[in-house]
């Protein structure tokens, strides 16, 4: 049985920071439902594993090796999927990183490679992208943006300065493009097994502590971020913009 709405089939979608944790689930995901993907991450090793991962399951895959927080290599490495593998009809705006420590001692380098990671690698890739979809008259941008665009807790000031200027960039880039027929939203995981958070996940003592916090008692698994994000990249949400949609268990709604 298929679903229409729901399905990617004949789409490209480029997903950045997809070799592992929720870049690579959204991107297998994507592909379940019918799109060809091109993968994007630092790590060529890493991200070439990935790639054969989803070719070995059926899946039409391509790589991509530019970085994400050099504006230059971002126009070429964009122009080169367009003109080479075919138009980028979804793009998933997934890269980050995550630095902890007090904000009193917070290395100012850090922040300045958050700030480049974390929101200027949405600028950058959403407008090279973004240039190409206005021309076409449709698109899809997701944001990866999370429940520290709404929440903080200690030790991460930086981080979620970043992830809320994801989610106002989110809506910057829907009011000024959703006139051309795209559609960008934001995904915002809550807490997630991730490599990203593999620190957290091992203190028995954090655990506890979101389990209690969390009314959906328990921590999140990648696979269940899949269906928000094909609904923000089908036509299932063709009258969506601008929006965050929080994949939470619940944590930004309770105290």
């Amino acid at each position: 049985m298929t679903f229409p709405l729901f399905n990617l089939s004949g789409q490209h979608a480029l997903v950045t920071g997809s070799s592992q944790g929720i870049g690579f689930a959204l991107a297998k995901g994507l592909a379940e439902h019918g799109a060809s993907i091109v993968l994007n991450g630092r790590d060529a090793v890493r991200l070439e594993a990935a790639a054969e991962e989803l070719r070995q399951a059926g899946h039409q895959v391509a790589v991509s090796n530019f970085d994400v927080t050099d504006g230059e290599a971002v126009k070429a490495g964009v122009e080169a999927i367009e003109r080479e593998l075919g138009p980028i009809d979804i793009l998933i705006n997934n890269a980050g990183m995550q630095f902890r420590t007090p904000l009193e001692d917070f290395p100012a380098e850090r922040w300045e490679q958050l700030l480049k990671t974390n929101i200027s690698s949405v600028f950058y890739v959403g407008q090279a992208v973004a240039r190409h979809m206005i021309k076409r008259g449709r698109g899809k941008i997701v944001n990866i943006a999370s429940v520290q665009s709404e929440l903080a807790r200690p030790g991460i000031a930086p981080y979620t300065a970043t992830k809320g200027a994801v989610k106002n960039l989110t809506r910057g880039m829907s009011t000024d493009w959703a006139k051309h027929g795209l559609q960008v939203n934001a995904l915002a995981p809550g807490y997630f097994k991730t490599p990203l958070n593999q620190a957290l996940v091992d203190s028995a003592e954090f655990s506890s502590w979101l389990e209690k916090r969390t009314p959906a008692a328990r921590w999140g698994n990648v696979d269940e971020l899949v269906g928000a994000a094909v609904f923000l990249s089908s036509k299932a949400s063709s009258f969506v913009s601008g929006h965050t949609l929080y994949v939470d268990g619940g944590i930004t709604i309770s105290l």
